[in-house]
């Protein structure tokens, strides 16, 4: 099972063993300014559970009973008195401890040298139904466990002197670490009732780790998914933009899927896991051909837009879905139907609108075109125009239909690999030669309302685009001269006669090869 692969590398540990992972000047200060001010003092959350998975840790939540704020604002005093005492130099800002209190949380955080440490004070918590903001109470260290989302996110490591190391772990989440599950400290029900993010969390957790949702918590899910819509959209996108980074994401769309989550959080994806039988013939589940898309594109790039771009790329085949007798299922232009539906997508899930959005449109949009290419003879003139649409997106428009290859007839799949790798050889060459990248034809619309006397016009648009198909088939170069020799003959052709010289040469234009 994929969970023990990772659970292989938790290690149990003494509390000596603690003691030694919890050295240096933040844990020292910590553990004297919690006894100076007679107060109980813990590590909790995901620095405990990264601990024992031996990952590298960022932030540290301190758990103070009593008051969070006035120990961070003790802290902050002693960690820069202390660094100064060691000789920091503040003219370089190292030492310099930074204090932000947030007094509506009850949370306060102190910066110091690139180390983030986030104080609260031990609380329970108890919701009303229509909202995931808490009702908040001082509590125990107790209290505070028990309203932890998970059991691997519950345990704690006390900072005393008295007691330093020691771990309080009342529902077993070491257990569940070395086993690889995710469960809640309590009912499962009323943790995602109190706070449906956390259903989001259980799922990006469990991908992040490679974990199993253990029975009960994941039976939750389903129960409780239409809590999920009092989460706002940002929230949401936060927690999915974090499955979507992990190495392999389809862990958690597939959990996603089946607890029913993921049909409210993006049904344009969930309505792709069908598989419709007519005359014998079936087509395949779009669902899960997508995911091994994106895990195949995770495997070569960290980009996440082109990880978008994969999710989304078959979005529009549920609409697009035909019975043709002769041929069977067709899907056909859903291509330009999914890069329409991507916008819609971005807008409904807060998504950035801006550049990020227009390049997954434009990878949606233009997926099938290397595949049209590499299925027949590979033209100079189809590269040519696939090179002047992609523009500088066409590796990354190549690695996404190179990932789209997903063939179990694996004859077929390496001549299309190998048809692709013959494309990208093209593109090298017709871009060395013809520089056609996001070029603009050699004569623009200025110079032929120039040069033919015309106003702003339908002609002048013929014109140029007659042009621009004749560089992209290769019959005209991609240079001044023979451009304009082109547009003299179309001119011709159309009746439209070139003015005289002196006027039409009064602005002289520079060459654009």
């Amino acid at each position: 099972m994929l969970f023990r692969i990772f659970a292989a590398a938790m290690k149990m540990l003494t509390r000596e063993e603690l003691c030694q992972r919890l050295t240096g000047p933040v844990f020292e200060t910590l553990t004297h300014t919690a006894d100076a001010l007679g107060l109980e003092c813990y590590v909790v959350g995901g620095y405990v559970r990264d601990l024992f998975l031996r990952r590298p840790s960022g932030d540290i939540d301190v758990v103070v009973v009593g008051s969070g704020i006035e120990m961070a604002r003790a802290f902050a005093k002693n960690i820069a008195r202390a660094s100064k005492a060691n000789g920091a130099d503040d003219t370089k800002q190292q030492g310099k401890a930074v204090l932000s209190v947030f007094k509506s949380f009850g949370t306060a955080q102190v910066k110091w040298n690139g180390t983030e440490v986030e104080f609260v004070g031990a609380r329970k918590e108890s919701y009303n139904r229509g909202s995931r903001k808490p009702i908040v109470e001082d509590g125990t260290l107790e209290d505070d466990q028990n309203r932890r989302d998970f059991t691997i996110n519950a345990m704690a490591v006390c900072l005393n002197a008295a007691r330093f190391g020691e771990l309080v772990d009342p529902f077993g989440g070491i257990y569940d670490l070395r086993d690889g599950i995710i469960a809640t400290p309590l009912d499962p029900d009323i943790t995602f009732s109190d706070d449906p993010l956390r259903m989001m969390r259980c799922v990006r957790f469990a991908t992040q780790l490679r974990f199993n949702i253990e029975e009960e918590t994941f039976d939750a899910l389903g129960r409780n998914k239409e809590r999920l819509k009092i989460v706002s959209a940002e929230r949401i996108i936060d927690e999915l933009g974090k499955i979507m980074r992990s190495p392999t994401p389809s862990r958690g769309f597939v959990e996603l899927q089946r607890c029913g989550l993921l049909e409210i959080i993006l049904p344009e994806l969930s309505a792709l896991d069908n598989v419709e039988v007519r005359a014998g013939r079936s087509h395949k589940n779009n669902f899960y051909h997508t995911l091994e898309v994106l895990d195949n594109v995770c495997a070569v790039s960290d980009n996440l837009w082109l990880r978008w771009a994969a999710l989304l790329h078959d979005i529009g085949k549920p609409r697009c879905k035909r019975w043709e007798p002769t041929t069977g299922w067709t899907f056909h232009n859903h291509n330009y139907v999914g890069a329409k539906m991507t916008e819609r997508v971005f807008r409904r899930l807060m998504l950035p609108l801006d550049g990020r959005m227009k390049y997954v449109k434009k990878l949606v949009d233009l997926h099938m075109r290397p595949i049209a290419i590499a299925d027949e003879e590979v033209t100079d003139s189809a590269v040519r125009r696939l090179l002047f649409e992609a523009g500088d997106d066409i590796d990354d428009l190549m690695t996404l239909c190179e990932a789209d290859i997903t063939s179990k007839n694996e004859q077929r799949k390496r001549s299309f690999l190998a048809n692709f790798r013959l494309v990208r050889r093209k593109l090298v060459d017709i871009e060395e030669k013809d520089r056609v990248r996001n070029f603009q034809p050699p004569v623009d619309g200025e110079e032929i309302m120039r040069r033919f006397g015309l106003p702003p016009s339908r002609e002048v648009g013929v014109l140029k685009t007659a042009l621009k198909d004749a560089i992209l088939d290769g019959l005209v170069p991609n240079e001044h001269g023979p451009a304009l020799d082109y547009i003299r003959q179309k001119a011709r052709e159309m009746g439209i006669a070139e003015q005289a010289q002196e006027s039409a040469d009064a602005t002289p234009t520079p060459e654009n090869p």
